[in-house]
């Protein structure tokens, strides 16, 4: 099974930092997990591979993508990240409905 492969079948983000051999502390882990996981997502979207790239070079740019995607989590807040819409949409201005001065009249 090739790395791509086995990285489909994983259900924790504890599973993909022992695969990957990426270090981490939990406490940042417990906070972050989801954020961290979808922040390699972004970044691993933009890579695509040749069908002829050796697995251990997938391998050790998969490593290098979750290694930066924590990384980005040590040093700031998912608030701070905003990696979910949920979260880029709640620092969008607010959109004001336009009222005519026409409409203010008696």
């Amino acid at each position: 099974m090739n790395t791509l492969d086995k990285l489909k079948t994983l259900s924790s983000a504890e599973e993909f930092f022992q695969i990957l051999d990426v270090p981490y502390r939990p406490e940042v882990l417990r906070v972050a997990r989801l954020h961290i996981l979808r922040r390699m997502g972004e970044y691993l979207s933009v890579e695509r591979f040749q069908p002829d790239v050796e697995d251990s070079t997938i391998r050790e740019f998969c490593r290098n993508t979750l290694a930066q995607a924590y990384s980005d989590f040590v040093v700031s807040s998912p608030l701070e990240q905003r990696v979910f819409k949920v979260l880029k949409d709640a620092v969008k201005p607010k959109q004001r409905a336009f009222v005519p001065l026409t409409a203010l009249t008696r």
